[in-house]
């Protein structure tokens, strides 16, 4: 679960429950209770889970997918995990390098997130 956000976001933008701005984390997986404790530890983080299926179905969360460290909240986590194309992530992290570069030096952690959210919404 925590792969699909930015370490400063986990770091310091946990918030309470039911907060308006608090972010989803997108938890995966094929044991149900397994998700369930794994969503209460993201929810103890200060991030509301959102459940993006299977295993199988974890690709939709992977870097380089519209979802990855993008600080989303869960509407719009959830969202973003249905515009996921199969396949288009390892195109797009091909190329990440060359993204990266345009950022500026020192980039913040704001930089990061324009920069996932406009790069990763194509794939």
């Amino acid at each position: 679960a925590f792969n699909n956000i930015l370490a400063t976001s986990l770091a310091n933008l946990g918030r309470p429950n039911g907060s308006p701005d608090r972010l989803a984390v997108a938890v995966a997986g094929d044991d149900t209770e397994a998700k369930r404790l794994v969503g209460g530890l993201v929810n103890d983080a200060g991030f509301d889970a959102v459940d993006s299926g299977s295993l199988a179905d974890s690709w939709r969360q992977q870097a380089s997918t519209p979802v990855y460290c993008c600080d989303w909240n869960a509407e719009e986590t959830r969202s973003t995990l249905a515009q996921a194309v199969r396949g288009a992530a390892e195109k797009l992290r091909d190329r990440l390098p060359q993204y990266m570069a345009t950022l500026p030096p020192n980039a913040s952690h704001e930089d990061m997130v324009r920069l996932n959210r406009r790069v990763n919404a194509n794939a």
